[in-house]
């Protein structure tokens, strides 16, 4: 009996975790969006501090990850919808995309072949596992694509999960530094180089360039999830 207790109270305690910590991620946002909106530094946008500071209250307090996801998974499965989201303004700039669809379609397909390549060759040189040099193949197309091809490649999720969004945030961090190396003027090659290397992160940085930069991201971003997506099968018969 006392055994039950002791499950039961455990039960409950672990259910009022998980929900303090799904509220602690969205005020932790909500924060960091609101002073990031004051001090314009990427390393106070909210897809790198709000991690940030959860995993060290995560490791301060002992609290397993399983407990931590039981609530807050709600929060990746909205990733679908707001992928969907850019939809918007691709429908708004359709005539963009009738216009330069020969310039889109080539740079998401060497994106594409760049991205995978150069991640099986890195992987390759640094004697990485085949589960990690699966995951790494699909880090630059958007969580919702990436995780859909880590299915059909048997690539672990959580580890998918996790290059995508540093890749996402190496992007946006560095990627005006590459823009000031790299004398793209044109707004849609500044867009197609956020979106294609930095998918839906890259995306929210291309539109505070401009406009025409953030559409222009978003085709990208969106066309080289769907090919990837559709690639997938190939993927598998790769060498690894």
């Amino acid at each position: 009996m006392n055994t039950f207790y002791a499950s039961l109270f455990a039960d409950d305690a672990s259910r009022l975790i998980a929900a303090g910590c799904f509220i602690l991620t969205v005020a932790l946002y909500f924060a960091s969006k609101a002073l990031y909106a004051r001090v314009r530094s990427p390393w106070l946008t909210p897809l790198l501090a709000v991690p940030v500071v959860l995993g060290a209250i995560v490791l301060l307090l002992h609290i397993p990850y399983p407990v931590y996801f039981q609530d807050t998974r709600w929060l990746m499965w909205l990733l679908g919808p707001a992928t969907v989201a850019f939809a918007v303004p691709i429908y708004e700039y359709r005539a963009l995309l009738k216009r330069h669809w020969i310039s889109l379609a080539v740079g998401v397909t060497v994106g594409i072949m760049v991205a995978v390549g150069g991640s099986l060759a890195l992987a390759k040189l640094l004697h990485l596992s085949p589960e990690l040099q699966r995951s790494l193949m699909t880090r630059s197309i958007s969580t919702p694509f990436a995780l859909a091809v880590s299915d059909k490649i048997h690539a672990p999720r959580d580890l998918t999960a996790l290059f995508v969004i540093a890749t996402g945030l190496c992007g946006m961090l560095f990627g005006e530094l590459v823009l000031g190396l790299v004398p793209l003027r044109t707004r849609l090659a500044r867009g197609a180089l956020f979106g294609a290397a930095a998918h839906g992160v890259g995306t929210a940085k291309a539109r505070e360039l401009g406009r025409e930069e953030g559409v222009v991201a978003s085709l990208t971003m969106m066309i080289a999830g769907v090919v990837m997506v559709l690639l997938a099968p190939a993927l598998g018969f790769l060498p690894i």
